[in-house]
């Protein structure tokens, strides 16, 4: 994770911030930073989307393939994630930093996809045991400010969203065999339904509070966090501590509190966001990368 390098004197003021709800940019210990979102803006995938938190930014593509569903899920399409730490993002991601990193976040968002209920995978079933769609999921880091694995959620999810699979009819071709024919039609396409599919709320102890969105700053100052999965309607579906430091039950249960809370209230914001995009249709400006 990319870091700084802050003197004691640094460090004390942001902790003594902290404790009286008032931090370095002036927000409260449960106030996100104002995020960007932009879905739509790779033209060669099947949905993608832009967010930037704080100086945090990073762009996820979904593309849809034709894949043979797994042995023991026979009936349902699956998701594979990757994770790009683009070495302009900070210096600490030249070499194996970087390597390291995207195998931690793409494990941990094997296990916030894996909860029971989070998309609906049968419906990516072209044919059972033959045919399934397989989602490709990946995540470009372009610049690291802290809090990234908040900012990688929200950004999957909002690519989730965007994503547009076609719609597929099955043939009964010559001697038995089935031929698979792909819609032309760009409107007749699936939509996935991201209703529950969590977002990831990052709780960092800094003396004896926590505050959500960290900064940079403000993980020097944090020797461990907890990582919550909340679902739209509050439910924490997995978490996972990281970091050095050790979280005593009563921190962790107050931390899970926080979490559900604010979790809820970003997925309101992040879909009402994505419900205006989606309602201006193609009259909307892209902004993309020259933005």
């Amino acid at each position: 994770m990319a870091s700084v390098v802050l003197s004691d004197a640094e460090k004390l003021y942001i902790i003594h911030g902290v404790q009286e709800d008032l931090r370095v940019d002036g927000r409260g210990c449960e106030d996100y930073r104002c995020a960007e979102v932009e879905t739509d803006v790779v033209s060669n995938t099947s949905g993608s989307a832009r967010v930037k938190l704080g100086h945090t930014d990073v762009l996820v593509g979904v593309k849809a393939e034709m894949g043979t569903p797994k042995l023991e899920k026979p009936d349902e399409g699956y998701l594979e994630f990757f994770v790009d730490c683009s070495a302009n993002a900070t210096p600490e991601f030249e070499g194996r930093g970087a390597e390291e990193l995207g195998t931690e976040i793409a494990s941990t968002l094997y296990r916030v996809f894996s909860s029971e209920g989070t998309l609906d995978l049968k419906s990516l079933c072209i044919n059972p045991r033959e045919h399934c769609w397989v989602l490709y999921v990946d995540v470009l880091l372009l610049e690291c400010g802290g809090n990234l694995f908040d900012t990688i959620s929200i950004a999957v999810k909002a690519a989730l969203f965007n994503t547009r699979i076609p719609k597929v009819r099955v043939m009964e071709g010559e001697e038995g065999s089935k031929e698979i024919e792909l819609s032309d039609d760009p409107y007749d396409c699936i939509r996935l339904n991201v209703d529950d599919v969590p977002c990831i709320v990052t709780l960092s102890k800094i003396g004896y509070r926590h505050v959500v969105d960290a900064t940079l700053q403000e993980e020097a100052c944090s020797l461990a966090s907890l990582l919550v999965a909340i679902t739209s309607k509050g439910a924490l579906t997995c978490m996972k501590k990281i970091g050095k430091g050790s979280l005593d039950p009563e921190s962790i249960f107050e931390m899970m509190e926080t979490g559900k809370k604010v979790g809820k209230s970003l997925h309101t914001s992040l879909q009402k966001v994505l419900d205006e995009e989606e309602s201006l249709g193609t009259t909307r400006q892209k902004v993309g990368f020259l933005g």
